[in-house]
């Protein structure tokens, strides 16, 4: 199945596992299951496979072929080319394919200017009249190409403003641009390009990233240390006449490789071997001269040689343009996408899944404990009527006072779980501040102020170091407040249990130390950048102060993430608690009216007793049907063989609501 067709199934299954999550979330409210707490995971659960992006970027030195390659796998259906892929560079400027629904079909390019101000890519992207947009004409091929051109565009600058921008570095001519005759150097227009079109792949998800070559990449800190360490997967082109050059290796060594990182995301690609086809040569001797070239640059990458893949993707294009399956079978792409469909889809499926999974199974904790206590309810009455039962009117009155003072005694009790409330409240203040943008500035305030010293910066690497030590122990530290809440939660759930017959269950912890591996391939990323040959570069102020705006965006993201998991949690148990505190305010109500009706005719006992036997088959009908609607949600269709759950199957029948 090539990448296309597995990425087209998995968007099929995002999209009928969203349906049924939001039927599941309407039926529960129906039948008054859904608290905050269930409702903030059917919520989480739905943005979090409807907003699932596949990142792969396409990385390599100059004139590899990545936009023809982009081509082929992704934009052949066109009849044509969409990335400009004509000989010498094209891609002057890193580029996205996405989709976004709220934003009509557009290329947007941000000015090369911006590299003179310290903000990084994140926060320009929240600066929409900072770009430059361009209108594009989705059913218009030719008009859609000559748009993308732009991602081409040059400009030419002095020597000092080349070094200003990044592009010149005098400890290093070898690296620099030609210089022409009237003094001025070529450039990138623009600086990051932004291509929003509603391709099928796009709108399910998957999001290009198309890089330019190693001193554009090495230019900008927030490609190497943000955006490829993203990536779900990196396909690294190589030139199959060439091999493994100089530039390749530097880009391979310093921008894609991480010390302790594993390559399973790593994919290369030997590009171009229809230069080898030689017609002076036997099928079976270009062949072995094509797995000379891929033995070689795997044993030079260090990689698994099936991790190395030869193609043309030029051929590939032409012959899916033309409908040539020889050409096509010949260009060996169908094996590259077979090897994109298995890796990267797979992969990401697997994690999806288990995610899902996981939240299914808490959010039927949460269900199970509303249903559990309507059932204990039910019972309790059941038990009290069964005991009136022959009795006289005075014992009737008698059970009626009984209720009413229960009640009062009940309604009393509201500043004891108050006071449970605010010792949780204060706890939590205390993890939140940990967990702070405040507090993530004033931990990276020194490294910041040793990034900003001129000249060479020989002990950041100690820098480094000492920062993510702090962030590490103040992850530390709110895993153990978190502790101790935890605790609290236990102890004073215990208690309620016991005072007011309650089934309260402290819901289960985040476990906070998991973003602390976020952390550390955070910090690999920045080591990798701290190398010998970006030594110059962080010399220069502006240069470190991008990179350590690029730190603190993707570090604000961790510490959003954990904040949300630490807010789940406590809504959980707060909701719990909320819910429990309105059942009992309603079995005190369905209490009082049994007995009222009782009193009123001598047939009432008789009636309740059947109305709460029919209470009790609706609830274990709502339970059943409750297990196969989450059962449906995690089974799940077959991304492998295509065959799915009928969505029938998911639509909440209905069932009457419990009294």
């Amino acid at each position: 199945m090539s990448f296309n067709e597995q990425f087209d199934r998995h968007g099929v299954w995002r999209r009928e596992f969203a349906l049924r999550l939001k039927l599941l979330g309407e039926w529960m409210k129906d039948h008054d299951l859904l608290n905050a707490a269930v409702e903030e995971r059917l919520r989480r659960l739905e943005l979090q496979v409807r907003s699932d992006k596949v990142m792969v970027a396409f990385v390599a030195e100059f004139s590899r072929g990545k936009s023809e390659l982009i081509n082929a796998i992704f934009f052949a259906g066109y009849g044509r080319r969409i990335m400009p892929a004509s000989a010498g560079r094209t891609t002057m400027c890193p580029t996205e394919l996405g989709y976004d629904a709220d934003v009509p079909p557009c290329l947007r390019l941000l000015p090369i200017e911006t590299r003179l101000q310290t903000q990084p890519l994140m926060e320009w992207r929240a600066v929409p009249e900072q770009w430059t947009r361009v209108d594009l004409d989705v059913n218009d091929a030719g008009q859609l190409a000559q748009a993308l051109e732009k991602v081409s565009e040059v400009r030419y600058v002095t020597q000092e403003q080349a070094r200003a921008l990044g592009f010149w570095h005098d400890d290093c001519p070898e690296d620099n641009p030609p210089v022409r005759a009237d003094g001025m150097i070529e450039v990138p227009k623009w600086r990051h390009a932004l291509i929003n079109i509603a391709h099928p792949l796009l709108k399910q998800g998957l999001v290009i990233l198309d890089t330019p070559g190693l001193n554009a990449i090495g230019a900008e800190p927030e490609l190497t240390v943000s955006l490829i360490p993203q990536a779900h997967a990196v396909v690294f082109l190589l030139a199959a006449d060439t091999g493994v050059t100089k530039s390749d290796l530097a880009i391979w060594r310093e921008h894609l490789i991480t010390e302790g990182e594993g390559t399973d995301t790593r994919l290369v690609v030997l590009n171009k071997i229809d230069t080898l086809w030689d017609a002076l040569s036997t099928p079976e001797q270009v062949q072995a001269q094509i797995d000379r070239q891929v033995t070689t640059s795997a044993a030079i990458l260090g990689l698994p040689r099936s991790q190395v893949i030869p193609v043309s993707a030029q051929k590939g294009l032409v012959a899916k343009v033309t409908g040539d399956n020889a050409l096509l079978q010949a260009s060996q792409l169908p094996a590259l996408e077979l090897v994109l469909g298995q890796g990267v889809m797979g992969q990401r499926q697997k994690i999806l899944r288990a995610a899902v999974a996981a939240g299914i199974g808490e959010l039927r904790v949460e269900s199970d404990r509303a249903v559990h206590i309507r059932r204990r309810d039910l019972a309790e009455q059941m038990l009290e009527l069964r005991g009136l039962r022959g009795k006289n009117v005075s014992v009737i009155k008698h059970m009626r006072d009984r209720i009413v003072q229960e009640q009062a005694e009940f309604d009393a009790s509201g500043a004891t779980i108050h006071a449970v409330r605010s010792v949780h409240l204060k706890l939590l203040r205390e993890v939140f501040h940990l967990l702070s943008t405040p507090t993530l500035k004033a931990e990276l305030a020194e490294l910041t102020h040793a990034l900003k010293q001129p000249g060479i910066k020989l002990g950041i690497k100690r820098a480094y170091g000492e920062t993510f030590a702090r962030l590490r122990e103040g992850l530390k530290k709110a895993q153990l407040l978190s502790d101790d809440i935890q605790s609290m939660l236990n102890a004073s759930f215990r208690q309620l249990n016991t005072e007011f017959s309650f089934s309260l269950q402290a819901p289960k912890e985040p476990a906070l130390t998991r973003f602390a591996h976020d952390l550390e391939l955070i910090q690999r990323s920045h080591l990798q950048y701290l190398g010998v040959s970006n030594v110059l570069k962080l010399s220069q102020a502006e240069f470190s102060e991008r990179l350590v705006r690029a730190l603190s965006t993707r570090l604000r993201m961790v510490y959003e993430s954990a904040m949300g998991e630490i807010e789940l949690w406590n809504k959980s148990a707060a909701s719990q608690l909320d819910a429990q505190l309105r059942e009992r305010r309603r079995n005190f109500r369905r209490r009082l009216e049994a007995i009222e009706r009782i009193q009123q005719a001598a047939t009432g006992l008789d009636e309740r007793i059947a109305e709460i036997d029919d209470q009790e088959n609706v609830l274990n009908e709502l339970d059943a049907k409750l297990k196969e609607l989450t059962s449906h949600l995690v089974v799940g269709p077959s991304l492998q063989s295509g065959t799915h759950v009928p969505m029938a199957d998911a639509v909440p029948a209905a069932i009457p609501q419990a009294a």
